[in-house]
């Protein structure tokens, strides 16, 4: 019978996080159907189905079960079991929030704060936001480098609407950030993506530059929301 993960609740005082439900569900799968060390898992389409999850859901759930050692995400192929002894559910990793929670939030908070910076926004704060995406650009090729460059573009806009609070809420958001993030973008990102990134970030630029706050949110939220789209469908 097929279950419904919106009714799993924890037994403990907090509901856990979703992408542990599903992991565990897909624990409970390779058990009940039998599927060996090395043996292939049925595709994501399928297992959203049968687990009745969606796909971004499910795609946390698999980079969890991946960096906990259970099953291996071979690009182009799909996914198999590992061949060594696989952690039992309660011995997942806790990964912090999902790559999809964070997203969500940035997508709400940070389209109102292009807002805001588009209202208020210096010369010299602008500048500060140019010189952001120019570090981002030189650093294409340097992870380290551009990734640094990307959070100093955002937490420039922040610091143009010249609230702190705004500034210190965007940090945390970044620093959520984690392994789950850098697994998922390791096996989905793409150089179409990088290079939509930087046309995005020009895109915000020009309308705080043009203290044009409409145009600001919506080129955030539209950024985001690519972003979202390319990491959960893959």
């Amino acid at each position: 019978m097929q279950k419904k993960l919106s009714s799993v609740a924890d037994s403990s005082t907090h509901e856990p996080r979703l992408y542990r439900v599903v992991a565990n569900r897909i624990q409970e799968l390779i058990r009940e159907e039998h599927i060996a060390g090395g043996e292939r898992l049925p595709s994501e389409r399928d297992l959203s189905t049968k687990l009745n999850v969606s796909r971004a859901s499910l795609r946390e759930a698999l980079i969890a079960l991946e960096l906990s050692g259970v099953i291996e995400v071979r690009g182009g192929s799909g996914v198999y079991v590992c061949e060594e002894a696989q952690p039992s559910a309660a011995e997942l990793a806790e990964a912090g929030p999902g790559p999809f929670e964070v997203l969500s939030a940035r997508r709400l908070i940070e389209s109102e704060i292009a807002a805001i910076a588009a209202r208020v926004a210096t010369d010299s704060a602008i500048d500060d936001i140019l010189h952001a995406v120019e570090e981002m650009e030189k650093n294409h090729d340097n992870y380290a480098s551009n990734e640094q460059a990307d959070r100093n573009f955002h937490l420039s806009i922040a610091r143009a609407t010249g609230n702190s609070a705004l500034v210190g809420s965007l940090n945390y958001l970044w620093d959520q950030r984690g392994r789950l993030w850098h697994k998922l973008k390791e096996h989905f990102q793409t150089e179409e993506l990088r290079q939509e990134t930087l046309k995005d970030h020009r895109r915000i630029l020009e309308a705080i530059a043009a203290h044009d706050p409409a145009a600001a949110r919506k080129a955030m939220r539209s950024h985001l929301e690519r972003v979202t789209r390319t990491f959960s469908r893959g």
